[in-house]
C-alpha cells in the first residue's frame, strides 16, 4: 500500500510537471507564431533597417588657381583617426587605450567634443587629425585592438601660398551651429550630408556653391559587428568646380615684399575689363591655421594683434582719401562749368573762408603762385580746391563722386565690402546732432573731413577715370565652367570725354618735373598718370605745425597713391594705401612703380 501511494504521488508530480512544460511550450509556440507570422512584416522591415547603412561620400572641393594656373587652394590626402559620434564612447577610455600606441592629447579630445556639439551631417568625426606616416603605420598594426576606431583617408584643404593670397582666396573651416542654421534655411541639407567643412571667407565663401560640389553615398549591408559585407548601391559624388582667379600670384609676391613690414593695401585693376590683377592687404595671416579649427593661442595672437592681420583692408579698411580725391573734385568743377581753363587763381599759401576769420592752410608755405586746374592737380594745391569745394557745395561734389562709386559698394565678388561715406548735412545732423559748417565743405574738397573710402573704391574709381567706358564691376573670378561671368555689367560714369582731357593732363604732370611724384616718372619707359595723397590720422589746431619726424608711428599720416598707365593708352590702374606712411609719393608711390615695372617689363 505504501509503495502504491509513493508511485501515485510520483505520477501526480510528473503529470503536473508535464502540464507545466506543455503550457510553456504552448506559450513559446504561440509567441513564435506571433513573431514569425503575425509580426513578420514589422520585424522584417526592422531587421533590414538595422542591417542596412547609408554612408555619405564627401565631394572634393574645386581647386582655385590664379590667372596663370598657379594653385592657390588645393586638396591633399591625410589620414585621420575617427569614431562615430552615435556610438557614445567613453572618451577618457578611448584616450587611455590610444595613448598606448599613439600620441593623443587633451586638446584632441576637446576638439572632438566641439565637433560633436556642432555636428549634424557627418557620420564620422576625427579624434586625431593628420597622422604622420609613422603614426599611421603604428595604428594599422594595432587596429585589431580598436574595432570602434577607424583610420580614414580624407582630403584636407591646403593653401600653398599661405599669407600671399589669404585675403582674396579666404579659407574653409568646420561647419558650426550658425552654418547648420544657414544650410537649413536654404534647404541645402542634402548637399552637406557627410560634409565637415564650408567656405568661411574670401572666394572660398563667395563661390561656395560652385566650389563645394555635391556628396554621394553608399547603401551597404553590415553584420552584427558593423562590418560591411555587401554594397547594395553606390552614387558617386560630384566634385566641386575648379575656378581660376584674375590675380597673378607672382605680381602679388613682389608687392607684398615691397610693403616690407608696413600696413596697408594695394589693388591693381585692368581698366578694360575690371579684372583684379593684384589684391594685397597687409599684414596678412596663414589661412592653413583655420582649416580644422584654429587653436586658442593662435587665434588670440591674430585677433588681438594691434596690426589687425585679419582685417581685409582692400574692402573693409576705411580711410580719408586725402588729395587722391582732387582729380574727381576737379572733374566736378569742370562738369559744372566752374573751373574750365583758362580759369586760374593766385595762391598765397592759405584760403580764408568768405566773411570769416577761419583760415585753411595750403600744404606749401608761401603757396604755389599762379595756379590753373591742371597745375592744381599736378602740385596738389589745397588753396585751389578749398575755393572750388565751397562753390560746388556738397550736393554737386557728391553727385560726381557717386558716379565713380564712392559711397557705394563697387560690386566686387567678395562678401563684406563696405560702402565708405559721402557725408551730407542731413547725415551729420542725424549722426552727431550738429549742423553742417562751410569749412567742412571746403576740407571735403581736399579729401579730408568725414569722407571715407576703401582701397577697392579708389582703384575702381581710377580705372573708371582712365577708361570711362568701363562697364564691368571689379571682379576676381576669371573662369569657371559652372558660372558664367554674366552678372558683372555695371553702369559707367556719365562724363563728357572733353572734360577728362584736362584731368588727364593734370595727372600726367604729377609724375613730371614740378609734380608731387616727379621721381616716379623718371627713368620709366612708359608714362604714368597719378595723384598722391596724405590723410591725416589726427586733427591739428589752427596754426599748429605738423612735424612727421617727431610723431610716434601710429600718429603719422596715411600715404595714398592712385595711378594708371601707360598714360597714353591705359591698361591698368592701381591704388595704394600705406598706413602711417607719411608723404604719399615717397611711401606709396614706389609700391605702385614696382607693380608697373613688373607688369609692363616682365609680364
Amino acid at each position: 500500500m505504501q509503495k502504491f501511494q509513493i508511485r501515485y504521488t510520483f505520477n501526480q508530480r510528473l503529470n503536473f510537471m508535464m502540464s507545466i512544460i506543455i503550457v510553456l511550450m504552448g506559450i513559446i509556440v504561440l509567441r513564435f507564431f506571433y513573431l514569425q507570422v503575425i509580426q513578420y512584416d514589422f520585424y522584417k522591415t526592422k531587421s533590414i533597417s538595422n542591417s542596412l547603412r547609408t554612408i555619405p561620400i564627401a565631394s572634393l572641393r574645386g581647386i582655385i588657381y590664379d590667372r596663370n594656373k598657379q594653385v592657390l587652394a588645393e586638396n591633399r590626402l591625410i589620414y585621420n583617426l575617427e569614431i562615430n559620434p552615435e556610438d557614445n564612447l567613453n572618451l577618457d577610455e578611448v584616450k587611455n587605450r590610444l595613448a598606448k600606441i599613439i600620441h593623443i592629447t587633451d586638446t584632441d579630445i576637446s576638439n572632438y567634443k566641439k565637433l560633436v556639439k556642432n555636428n549634424i551631417y557627418a557620420t564620422s568625426l576625427p579624434i586625431k587629425i593628420d597622422l604622420s606616416a609613422e603614426e599611421t603605420a603604428h595604428f594599422v598594426a594595432h587596429q585589431f585592438q580598436f574595432p570602434d576606431i577607424s583610420i580614414l583617408q580624407r582630403q584636407e584643404r591646403f593653401y600653398p601660398f599661405g599669407e600671399l593670397s589669404s585675403h582674396a582666396v579666404g579659407y574653409i573651416n568646420r561647419i558650426n551651429s550658425k552654418d547648420i542654421q544657414d544650410i537649413k534655411n536654404k534647404n541645402l541639407e542634402s548637399k552637406y550630408n557627410g560634409v565637415n567643412h564650408i567656405g568661411k571667407t574670401g572666394i572660398e565663401y563667395f563661390y561656395e556653391d560652385i566650389i563645394h560640389g555635391r556628396p554621394g553615398y553608399q547603401r551597404v549591408e553590415v553584420n552584427a559587428q558593423n562590418d560591411i559585407f555587401r554594397i547594395i548601391e553606390e552614387i558617386p559624388p560630384i566634385n566641386g568646380d575648379n575656378i581660376s582667379l584674375t590675380i597673378d600670384i607672382r605680381l602679388q609676391e613682389k608687392i607684398v615684399k615691397k610693403f616690407e613690414n608696413k600696413k596697408g593695401a594695394f589693388v591693381a585693376i585692368d581698366v578694360n575689363n575690371g579684372e583684379i590683377l593684384s589684391y594685397v592687404s597687409q599684414p596678412s595671416y596663414d589661412p592653413n591655421l583655420f582649416i580644422n579649427g584654429i587653436n586658442f593661442d593662435a587665434w588670440d595672437q591674430l585677433n588681438n594683434n594691434s596690426t589687425k592681420p585679419l582685417l581685409n583692408r582692400v574692402i573693409a579698411g576705411l580711410y580719408p582719401p586725402g588729395s587722391t580725391l582732387k582729380p574727381f573734385i576737379a572733374l566736378s568743377g569742370i562738369e559744372n562749368n566752374l573751373r574750365r581753363p583758362p580759369f586760374a587763381i593766385e595762391d598765397p599759401g592759405f584760403f580764408q573762408m568768405p566773411g570769416a576769420k577761419k583760415i585753411f592752410r595750403d600744404w606749401k608755405k608761401g603757396g604755389h603762385g599762379h595756379v590753373d586746374i591742371i597745375k592744381a592737380i599736378a602740385v596738389s594745391c589745397d588753396t585751389f580746391f578749398y575755393g572750388l569745394g565751397l562753390e560746388l557745395g556738397m550736393t554737386k561734389m557728391n553727385r560726381t563722386l557717386s558716379q565713380f562709386y564712392f559711397g557705394e559698394q563697387t560690386g566686387l565678388d567678395l562678401a563684406g565690402e563696405k560702402k565708405g561715406l559721402l557725408a551730407t548735412p542731413k547725415w551729420k545732423q542725424k549722426t552727431y546732432k550738429k549742423p553742417w559748417y562751410g569749412g567742412e565743405t571746403a576740407i571735403t574738397a581736399i579729401g579730408q573731413g568725414f569722407t571715407q573710402v576703401t582701397p577697392i573704391q579708389l582703384a575702381y574709381a581710377t580705372a573708371l577715370l582712365a577708361n570711362p567706358k568701363l562697364n564691368k564691376k571689379p571682379h576676381l573670378l576669371l573662369y569657371s565652367t559652372k558660372k558664367e561671368l554674366t552678372d558683372i555689367d555695371q553702369k559707367p560714369p556719365a562724363i563728357n570725354p572733353a572734360s577728362l582731357k584736362t584731368i588727364y593732363q593734370g595727372m600726367e604732370d604729377v609724375t613730371q618735373d614740378g609734380g608731387t611724384a616727379a621721381f616716379i616718372g623718371k627713368k620709366s619707359k612708359y608714362k604714368i598718370a597719378a595723384k598722391t595723397g596724405t590723410a591725416q590720422v589726427f586733427g591739428l589746431a589752427q596754426g599748429e605745425e605738423y612735424d612727421e619726424d617727431t610723431l610716434p608711428e601710429h600718429l603719422k599720416d596715411h600715404a595714398l597713391f592712385i595711378a594708371y598707365a601707360p598714360a597714353e593708352k591705359p591698361k591698368v590702374a592701381v591704388a595704394v594705401i600705406v598706413e602711417n606712411g607719411g608723404h604719399g609719393s615717397s611711401a606709396a608711390g614706389p609700391i605702385a612703380k614696382t607693380f608697373f615695372d613688373h607688369y609692363f617689363e616682365e609680364f
